[in-house]
């Protein structure tokens, strides 16, 4: 009677470790903090830039300063025109025409570019599996978005964004070979 206890006893505190495990698994957060710290705000605050309205100073005031705040760049003219036109064409005609002035202007005209993004990457699955490489699982979600705002003497002449409001990404990678599977690239490369 004790021997049995004493085995439920055990199989119960390896059922309690094995459903502890999860959380042991590593989670990581990719964020970049300014000047939006949600897609909502980064949307509300680009709604805001009007072109040929807003200065340069008005930017600097909403926190849009590659001097002052992280992940944003400054651009030259050769740059945004990078951007714009295909490498494959030259085709500057459907570079709307404030942007071919702009461009004209050369040190006159850059651009700031913004790229914020926010994603928080969570392992899930089996701890044991995960832990010895073989079978990792992950869920990622967040939102990304990127502004392009051409300014001229100081005004807006120009924006343009992208974005992503919802991400939503499963990774599942299997190695059959678990710890091994990498070892055969090791060894050529030696």
């Amino acid at each position: 009677m004790k021997s049995r206890s004493y085995r439920l006893c055990c199989a119960a505190l390896f059922m309690l470790t094995l459903s502890a495990c999860e959380s042991l698994l590593p989670n990581a957060k990719q964020t970049s903090d300014l000047p939006w710290i949600t897609y909502q705000i980064g949307e509300q605050e680009f709604a805001n830039i009007i072109p040929e309205k807003t200065t340069l100073a008005d930017l600097h005031r909403r926190g849009i300063n590659p001097k002052e705040s992280p992940n944003i760049a400054q651009l030259n003219h050769a740059d945004i025109n990078r951007r714009l036109v295909a490498s494959e064409s030259s085709n500057t005609s459907l570079i709307p025409p404030k942007v071919r002035a702009c461009l004209a202007a050369h040190t006159a005209c850059y651009a700031y570019e913004i790229e914020e993004k926010h994603l928080d990457k969570k392992r899930y699955g089996n701890f044991f599996k995960d832990f010895l490489n073989f079978e990792r699982k992950v869920q990622i979600s967040g939102w990304q978005f990127t502004a392009l705002i051409i300014i001229q003497n100081d005004v807006v002449v120009y924006k343009l964004w992208t974005g992503k409001s919802n991400i939503q990404q499963l990774e599942d990678e299997k190695n059959p070979l678990g710890p091994l599977q990498g070892l055969g690239n090791s060894l050529i490369h030696r």
